[in-house]
């Protein structure tokens, strides 16, 4: 997966794809708020919008990939939570970009990349809870949530593969 971006070979067309796939964000973390994961891993998500934020990060440079990342944050934020809902996703999308970004950058698979954002997004959650909460026990859930964030992280990776693959090879 190290191809360079898909030829978006306009400032029109980049803006365009841009907003398509900020939009996309917000959209999939609507729809993945309807599916109640909490009954199998408490606080586990799909990661339905990291999907999105993975492709930006192989199809943007870098500023527009952490761009994506941030206004994600920013509207979801504000359209479905609250100030702690904010708080958790800022710094669980803030640690999982990082890592994404590191492991893209070491020519990791697509797959293990998003294993890594997806284990670090709960780990920077737990970070958060607990501050809030002031009590070390909310790292107990830490096992299960590294689980989900393997599972959901591998099956996100598999799928941004195939996206990926399938709009380079249109193009080539």
């Amino acid at each position: 997966m190290n191809k360079t971006p898909f030829p978006a070979d306009t400032p029109a067309r980049r803006v365009a794809l841009f907003g398509m796939l900020l939009a996309l964000t917000v959209a999939l973390s609507w729809l993945e708020r309807l599916i109640p994961t909490d009954a199998i891993v408490l606080g586990a998500k799909l990661g339905l919008a990291n999907l999105v934020v993975l492709c930006g990060l192989y199809l943007f440079p870098l500023p527009w990939a952490v761009a994506l990342t941030a206004l994600k944050i920013a509207i979801t934020g504000l359209l479905f939570g609250n100030y702690y809902s904010l708080l958790y996703s800022a710094a669980g999308g803030a640690l999982s970009f990082l890592a994404m970004y590191l492991c893209k950058r070491l020519g990791r698979t697509m797959a293990f990349t998003s294993v890594m954002g997806g284990v670090f997004h709960n780990i920077g959650q737990l970070c958060v809870a607990r501050v809030i909460l002031g009590s070390m026990g909310v790292l107990a859930h830490l096992p299960a949530l590294l689980l989900a964030g393997i599972g959901a992280g591998a099956a996100i990776g598999a799928v941004g593969a195939l996206i990926l693959r399938r709009l380079w090879s249109s193009f080539d």
